[in-house]
């Protein structure tokens, strides 16, 4: 039998939604608090995160645009772990139906819908 692997969860955002994580448990997060490098932090931060053993990176909408190579490098090597999700920002979401995209989301990755 194979020996079950403690991941983590970790979160790349703003002060509002690393510190709403924080309270929730998650340890392991990166505050992007300057916006003029928040690229370069991004980066090096899921660059390191994927070395690790993190289940789940949730990220802030507005830094995806920082890692789209990753993600896509991540797809071509059809990568399962982490897997990294989009969190809509305190400005609102890029995607008019939220439920919807998450529940799509979902759909691709586990096969069949859940409902909640």
């Amino acid at each position: 039998m194979m020996p079950v692997k403690q991941l983590s969860i970790a979160v790349i955002g703003d002060e509002d939604l690393v510190s709403g994580m924080r309270l929730a448990g998650v340890s392991r997060y990166t505050l992007i608090s300057d916006e003029r490098s928040a690229g370069d932090t991004v980066r090096a931060s899921v660059n390191t995160l994927l070395t690790e053993d993190v289940g789940v990176i949730a990220i802030q909408e507005d830094f995806m645009p920082f890692i789209q190579d990753i993600v896509l490098q991540m797809r071509e090597e059809k990568r399962l772990f982490p897997v990294i999700i989009e969190v809509p920002s305190k400005r609102g979401s890029k995607v008019d139906e939220v439920i919807a995209n998450y529940r799509a989301f979902v759909r691709k990755f586990v096969g069949f819908d859940i409902q909640i």
